[in-house]
């Protein structure tokens, strides 16, 4: 028997690699493309969800881009995404950063602090409503009248109480991603900056930040993106309210498609978030530069 030692390993040749991505496209041709095109066409079509499906040319569109509701859901979207960005990102980052590092227990306090992600959002949502009644919630039973107040009854509470749910829930995935891309920086960066009096400070904003470039903007792609899909939470914690305070364009979409069933009109609002969401994304992986996409990987 002849041994392989010693030799590097041999690579699949280059015709079989397109045969080893085809269950990949398969999946994605028919979960992600067929679906989008077909809630495009759907847009140009006036359907109820139940009956026949009839052609109506530009008339669903017409009806989403001269609401005057359209421009203040795209607001409040935009300013979730804002905003849930600007908390968690920091957050994430030195959340990341400490349980990057070697001390104790460490492994533990990385388990309790993914849990609120292994949480339904619907769940979530019902124990704070619950948490947050002025009449029957925490404030009222330990008797403290600054949580006695109505959270979700007063549009800048309510929008602040869905930022700190959103942060609350998914700090702990992007602070993974981030110990992720910390571990991965060379030890010998920071043995230098020791060697030339650096402090833990001085390093963490030399050498920890721009080593993390890359993986700041992975992260930011997935906080922005996912942003715009934020439905189940804020349907079940304020569905859209007060007023229309928290009412962001997904939930716009379901209330349109589901509760005023126009079907039409949802599908161009579903067209326009996948616009949306495209553009950030390829404006954030510029801000990357051409070889963001290999650093992004080395740094996840």
């Amino acid at each position: 028997m002849s041994s392989h030692t010693g030799h590097p390993p041999r690579r699949a040749p280059r015709s079989i690699l397109p045969w080893l991505a085809t269950p990949a496209l398969v999946v994605f041709v028919g979960f992600a493309v067929l679906p989008l095109v077909g809630v495009f066409a759907l847009s140009f079509t006036t359907w109820d969800g139940i009956g026949a499906i009839h052609p109506s040319g530009l008339t669903s569109w017409r009806a989403v881009l001269t609401d005057p509701g359209l421009p203040h859901a795209l607001w409040v979207t935009f300013l979730v995404m804002a905003v849930s960005w600007a908390v968690q990102t920091p957050l994430s980052i030195l959340l990341g950063t400490f349980m990057a590092g070697r001390q104790r227990y460490r492994a533990v306090l990385g388990v309790v602090y993914f849990i609120p992600l292994m949480l339904s959002s619907a769940a979530i949502a019902i124990a704070y409503k619950a948490l947050l009644d002025p009449n029957f919630g925490l404030g009222a039973g330990l008797k403290i009248q600054t949580l006695s107040q109505d959270w979700l009854g007063r549009p800048g509470l309510a929008f602040g109480v869905v930022i700190f749910i959103v942060s609350w829930q998914f700090i702990p995935f992007h602070s993974l991603i981030y110990q992720g891309g910390v571990q991965q920086i060379p030890k010998s960066l920071y043995e230098a900056a020791q060697l030339d009096g650096a402090g833990r400070i001085r390093q963490f904003f030399s050498i920890t930040l721009p080593q993390l470039k890359y993986t700041i903007i992975t992260s930011s792609t997935l906080m922005v993106v996912g942003s715009l899909t934020f439905f189940d939470l804020i349907f079940v914690l304020t569905e859209g309210g007060p007023g229309d305070a928290t009412r962001v364009l997904a939930l716009d979409m379901y209330k349109r498609g589901f509760q005023a069933s126009l079907m039409g009109p949802a599908s161009a609002i579903a067209v326009i978030l996948v616009l949306v969401g495209l553009t950030l994304a390829l404006l954030l992986r510029r801000l990357g530069g051409r070889d963001a996409g290999a650093s992004q990987l080395e740094g996840v």
